[in-house]
């Protein structure tokens, strides 16, 4: 897949971009010319289960494959990662035991011998992919949501994804669902992981992607499933409320549900007094991908 868009003007072709991608269950790998075409990519199993530093060490074995079959000089790296990035290590990144601890721009410039280090929040990065080469290109406010083993938000104003005071911005999965007082969170409604647990509760095979194909007919599946989404959908109602985006990018592997993309949309053309399009992001799985590249073109600086 290319990505479209201008160069960089520090880069040259044969100069080489690194794009990671950390998933709470795959992993994403990509190297790119300087312009940000990916010449190979490659995706495995986070195995979450097994804590945050074979994770790490497998991307970074792949990342040095990768750049070492395609050969050229590695100018600076892109990461997307679950949670809150600091320099010091991760916060709100519950689904992989350690992640908490990683220094993650340290790690890659170590392994790889490179000192341009982009590190974000990964639908941040999926956001930025969508500003720069998809669905926000032409939209103003942009809302992107997404929806893989957690849920998350992120919000864009200008051209430019909003990081918050913290860099939190958009951590929805942490909003209040449920009651009494303080209820529990979203995400524990509502994430990849939630839908695999409800499908197990049913008895319905295939996690969630079984619990969806479940409910395109009438039953106890669809019952279930349409009350989980229905406590997304007020989530989401507020957040267009809020910034009345031009237009909601949905991203990650629940969003590819028709079933659940059909659903959300008809709860929020049903309330919101002004609608925004929602679409399905066209990079499918790819978005935070693209995003980590994206952050690596960016971090090159032009020259003077």
């Amino acid at each position: 897949m290319r990505l479209a868009g201008r160069a960089v003007a520090g880069t040259r072709t044969d100069e080489l971009l690194l794009g990671i991608d950390f998933g709470g269950t795959k992993m994403a790998v990509g190297v790119a010319d300087g312009t940000g075409r990916l010449l190979a990519h490659r995706r495995i199993a986070t195995h979450a289960e097994r804590g945050a530093p074979q994770a790490l060490d497998r991307a970074l074995e792949l990342a040095a494959t990768l750049v070492a079959e395609v050969g050229g000089p590695l100018v600076a790296a892109g990461v997307a990662s679950p949670g809150v990035v600091r320099p010091d290590g991760i916060d709100l990144a519950p689904n992989v035991p350690g992640w908490e601890r990683l220094r993650l721009a340290d790690a890659v410039s170590d392994a790889l011998g490179v000192t341009r280090v982009a590190v974000d929040n990964d639908l941040n990065a999926a956001a930025l992919a969508e500003l720069r080469l998809g669905a926000l290109r032409d939209a103003d406010p942009g809302l992107v949501v997404g929806i893989g083993t957690g849920v998350a938000a992120a919000v864009t104003v200008g051209g430019r994804v909003l990081a918050g005071h913290r860099g939190a911005a958009g951590e929805i999965g942490y909003a209040v669902a449920g009651g009494p007082w303080p209820g529990t969170m979203l995400e524990l409604d509502f994430s990849g992981r939630a839908l695999d647990r409800l499908a197990d509760e049913l008895g319905v095979a295939g996690h969630a992607a079984g619990l969806a194909a479940a409910a395109e007919l009438p039953g106890a599946a669809r019952d279930a499933l349409t009350a989980r989404v229905d406590e997304l959908a007020r989530h989401l109602v507020t957040c267009c409320l809020l910034l009345d985006p031009q237009r909601v990018v949905l991203v990650g592997g629940v969003a590819g549900s028709a079933l659940i993309r059909g659903l959300l949309v008809d709860r929020l053309a049903e309330v919101l007094p002004h609608r925004p399009d929602v679409v399905l992001s066209r990079f499918a799985d790819d978005a935070a991908l693209l995003g980590a590249v994206t952050l690596a073109r960016e971090a090159v600086p032009a020259p003077r």
